[in-house]
């Protein structure tokens, strides 16, 4: 077997090696089960209490058995029985509050005054205008349970009875729906003495204002501390089928701002808190002084508890590993009251899509550091202004795909003149490769020999063969970041382009099956291994113009790297084939204007290049052993 087979097998071997660690490092999405799959019994005790109609042992787990002192337990929203059925009818019969706003539609629940029935308008499952809206909150019985509530932990001179919790049966005083313009009040009497109120507020966005007050007239001094709980069961998809959930790129889970320090915890890393007897499971506390946030994001959507700014409270993150709840908790300061007083706190509640735009303002409004809820990434001083530029060259041009294309330009134009004396060296290179060649055949076998007479030639000629790595080292972090942007904001998300590309956030949708998007029917479904073989237009038009590119640069030395490098096109164009159709598109845009720079700069330098001779070569030696 001669040296060239030997390379080929080996080029061959190493792209398919690529490839496969490429898939084992991204794997396809793994099926979500159907609501209908979701275990609905693996509730806890503590459960049960949230949305029982019964006061047990259990709710106090929900409310607070210690007295409410900045030391004291906050509530909780876990524990397990095998038998939900009759919390799940009491909160099935239970009066509800309509939630209608330009955003938002769903409804609170009278038992337990809690938010957990939350749809997002503007969005949908799929990009399908018929398909179902986005269900961000819903009741404990429904599947992915998701919800937000609040209370009051008893303190001194309190029993369990005499505070509001999770299944204390509201009354609506004022309004009979939550609108932007229309706020609602519940109100509660304890029957000895302390009266409760609960006003809810919602602006035209994702953003709820509840104010808890209490009046006290029992003839002593109490003392109570409010609260706020989100609470879900599981890590389901809430209306996002394809989430990646645990995908290294993308933070899912708990959330935190605490006094300009960002935490975030994976559900991963929430299952491994250390356990604490205080609160009765596993636990992280963070304590915040003056301003700060606490919730759970997902891919595109978060639910976020905001107390009010100057307001210290605890944040707490805990995970019940009896019912798989995950629990996120801001718990106020205790309020003292002597009789004939009243207490009252506000805490926002944000529950909705990150878009940029909306957390900005509300970071504007007070919300500290919320824009840094969107997950920026390791390279976030590169991903804010690339996501910044991508946004406002998208409200100017009004598309997505032609904005990722201006971007690209603009990116190019940036980074020209660090790059262009690397493009002025490959130029020399390219003119020097005949005379390596020869250099390399005087030189025979001695590959020593060999290299310190190429060395010399490019000192000669004042050539640095380094320099042609720039242009790729500039582009890794930025790829990186554009990546991260195109991936993790909602932005993109459903974001046609045009024709067959109806959404730039999910892989190239053409193939050769559909005649690349002409026929009306859909390609191979991405991920799986006929869209692997099967690649689309922008995955084709990727591995061409990294062929093109190739031939401008001088080919390495060594026959083994010279044949890795003429497959690589090819493996790339099928490794890159299931990413965002969006990065693929700035890849490719990016490749064409490389080509063009550097094109021009090596004819400038009298070096024309000939991308074709090495085809018509091979065809020239064809045809003379033919002759022969």
């Amino acid at each position: 077997m001669d040296d060239q087979n030997k390379n080929l097998i080996l080029a061959t071997a190493l792209s398919f090696l690529v490839i496969l660690v490429w898939f084992l490092l991204f794997p396809p999405e793994e099926p979500q089960p159907v609501a209908g799959d979701q275990p609905t019994a693996a509730r806890t005790q503590s459960d049960e209490a949230v949305v029982g109609t019964a006061r047990t042992q259990s709710d106090e787990a929900v409310v607070g058995t210690a007295p409410a002192t900045s030391d004291s337990a906050a509530p909780a929203a876990s524990g397990a029985t095998s038998e939900p059925s009759a919390a799940d009818s009491a909160l099935a019969r239970a009066p509800r509050v309509e939630i209608d706003t330009p955003s938002l539609k769903g409804s609170i629940s009278l038992l337990g005054g809690r938010v957990d029935e939350l749809f997002l308008k503007d969005y949908r499952v799929t990009v399908e205008p018929e398909s179902d809206i986005v269900q961000l909150l819903a009741p404990s019985n429904q599947a992915e349970t998701f919800y937000a509530v609040y209370g009051w932990a008893p303190g001194q001179g309190l029993g369990m009875d005499e505070v509001p919790g999770a299944t204390t049966e509201w009354r609506l005083e004022t309004g009979d729906r939550l609108t932007p313009d229309t706020p609602v009040t519940l109100v509660w009497d304890n029957g000895n003495g302390l009266t409760f109120r609960r006003q809810i507020a919602v602006d035209d966005k994702f953003m709820f204002t509840v104010k808890q007050m209490v009046e006290n007239r029992t003839g002593k001094t109490v003392s109570l501390a409010p609260y706020g709980i989100l609470a879900r069961h599981g890590t389901g998809d809430y209306g996002e089928p394809a989430d990646i959930k645990n995908f290294f790129i993308l933070h899912e889970g708990l959330v935190a701002m605490t006094d300009g320090k960002l935490t975030e915890n994976s559900y991963s890393d929430m299952r491994d808190y250390g356990f604490d007897d205080q609160w009765g499971g596993p636990t992280e506390i963070l304590q915040v002084q003056e301003s700060g946030w606490i919730g759970f994001t997902d891919h595109y959507w978060m639910a976020t508890l905001i107390p009010a700014a100057g307001t210290p409270f605890k944040a707490v993150g805990k995970f019940d590993p009896r019912g798989q709840i995950y629990q996120t908790t801001a718990m106020m300061p205790t309020q003292t009251l002597a009789d004939g007083g009243t207490a009252s706190v506000t805490t926002q509640l944000f529950s909705g899509a990150k878009e940029w735009a909306t957390i900005r303002e509300y970071e504007k409004a007070g919300v500290a550091g919320f824009i840094d809820s969107i997950d920026w990434g390791w390279f976030f001083f590169l991903t804010k202004p690339i996501f910044w530029l991508l946004h406002q060259l998208n409200v100017m041009i009004g598309n997505m795909g032609w904005a990722i294309i201006g971007l690209t330009v603009i990116i190019k134009a940036i980074v020209l003149p660090l790059a262009f004396k690397s493009y002025v060296s490959m130029a020399k290179m390219k003119e020097l490769q005949p005379r390596m060649e020869e250099l390399k055949k005087a030189a025979g076998d001695d590959r020593q020999k060999f290299q310190q007479e190429m060395m010399e030639l490019y000192k000669k000629e004042k050539v640095n063969p380094a320099a042609g790595c720039l242009p790729i080292l500039l582009q890794i972090p930025i790829f990186f970041s554009l990546y991260k942007v195109i991936f993790v904001t909602i932005e993109l998300r459903h974001a046609p382009w045009f024709g067959p590309f109806r959404d730039l956030s999910a892989p190239d949708p053409t193939s050769i099956i559909n005649l690349f998007g002409l026929l009306p029917f859909e390609g191979p479904e991405p991920g799986s291994l006929m869209a692997l073989i099967f690649v689309g237009i922008l995955p084709l038009l990727l591995g061409i113009s990294m062929w093109l590119q190739q031939k401008l640069n001088p080919a390495p030395t060594d026959p083994t790297q010279q044949m890795i490098f003429a497959w690589m096109p090819w493996v790339f164009m099928f490794m890159l084939g299931g990413f965002a159709s969006g990065l693929v598109l700035y890849w490719i845009t990016n490749n064409v204007i490389t080509f063009i720079q550097q094109y021009s700069i090596m004819t400038i330098h009298g070096h024309r290049p000939d991308l074709f001779g090495n085809i018509r070569n091979s065809f020239n030696r064809k045809a003379k052993a033919e002759k022969k």
